[in-house]
């Protein structure tokens, strides 16, 4: 059987949480990275290799103008953007698409989670599901909080203090 390669494109920018990453083919986002301290750093965070030889492409500019606004505290929907998640189980897609469903300002817990993606009883499996997450704030992990409203983890750099961040930027308290 014979794969055919899609190229990737990917491209970087300093925003207010860091330099932030973003790889993609045709039309779908298949990777971001947020809060590097430096461009190669968000770029490596990326898990991809670029060939030198493939054409420089852009992303849809809206797409960065809106992470850049996220990043300065506005509140911006990506439920319409449109994510690579081949390679992913049925579940993980199940726990990524309920997710997206958690908007801006507001929270969830893992149970909660698990139960909107029809396993109710699979808590632990979606915080695993979530910890290997290739699009934050497109699949906006960090709005999801243990039962105890505890953070919980966070995969980006800055780990808890970044999760923290990114809540209080939409006007969540968390303790």
């Amino acid at each position: 059987m014979q794969v055919k390669h899609r190229a990737i494109y990917c491209t970087c920018f300093r925003s207010p949480l860091g330099w932030m990453g973003i790889c993609w083919h045709h039309v779908a986002v298949a990777r971001l990275s947020i809060g590097h301290a430096t461009r190669e750093a968000a770029l490596g965070a990326l898990e991809v290799s670029v060939r030198p030889d493939r054409p420089a492409g852009s992303v849809d500019p809206p797409l960065i103008e809106r992470l850049a606004a996220y990043a300065a505290g506005e509140p911006v929907d990506f439920r319409a953007v449109a994510v690579d998640f081949n390679g992913r189980t049925p579940f993980q897609r199940r726990v990524a698409s309920a997710c997206r469903e958690v908007l801006f300002g507001q929270t969830t817990t893992y149970a909660a989670l698990a139960a909107s993606a029809g396993s109710p009883k699979a808590a632990r499996a979606v915080g695993q599901c979530l910890a290997s997450n290739r699009v934050p704030l497109i699949v906006p992990c960090h709005r999801v909080l243990g039962s105890d409203r505890r953070l919980g983890g966070f995969s980006a750099p800055g780990g808890i203090d970044l999760k923290r961040r990114l809540l209080e930027l939409e006007g969540v308290l968390v303790g």
